[in-house]
């Protein structure tokens, strides 16, 4: 249980309740899908997986990456899933198939993080050649977003989609229309 007392954040008892193990390397990326116990994890190991955050045990892995897998996400409705591994190569996932429906070579330069935009319909990703790439899922086109002098770490589009926000190496934050 998460404490709040006065503006310092504490946990009740302070000791792990449980570990999830099945990753034979390292975890890079965790998030939960919204609303739910269901929990997704990417890993250096090139594999995705689905946790049962109540039950704390693996419910799904998908297979298909060659190289580690850096970050992974959900979109809105949570019945797909875009990776990105080490090689720049962003997959696209059916959630319920447990099968990758896309894959794209944005490389050779690693991938960072993706997002989906608010409407499923396009995916950033922040790649280390300094540049956010965008693919338009509905033509397949995948567009280049050049402004980071250095590494771009992480991307997300704000709640309505209209616009995407970068992070980079460089120090600098970017908004993209």
């Amino acid at each position: 249980m998460l404490l709040l007392n006065g503006n310092v954040l504490l946990f009740a008892d302070e000791r792990c309740r449980y570990t999830m193990r099945g990753h034979v390397d390292s975890v890079n990326s965790i998030e939960f899908l919204p609303y739910s116990n269901i929990v997704l994890t990417s890993s250096a190991d090139k594999t995705l997986s689905l946790w049962d955050a109540r039950m704390g045990g693996c419910a799904q892995t998908f297979y298909g990456h060659l190289h580690s897998c850096n970050y992974a996400t959900f979109n809105m409705k949570g019945d797909t899933i875009a990776s990105c591994d080490s090689y720049g190569i962003l997959k696209l996932w059916d959630v319920r198939k447990v099968s990758a429906v896309l894959s794209v070579d944005a490389g050779p330069h690693p991938g960072n993080q993706v997002a989906f935009d608010p409407s499923g319909q396009l995916v950033s990703l922040a790649s280390n050649d300094g540049t956010v790439k965008v693919l338009v899922l509905t033509s397949g086109q995948l567009m280049n977003l050049e402004g980071h002098k250095e590494d771009a770490q992480c991307v997300i589009f704000d709640h309505k989609g209209d616009y995407l926000i970068s992070g980079g190496s460089d120090g600098t934050v970017r908004f993209w229309s």
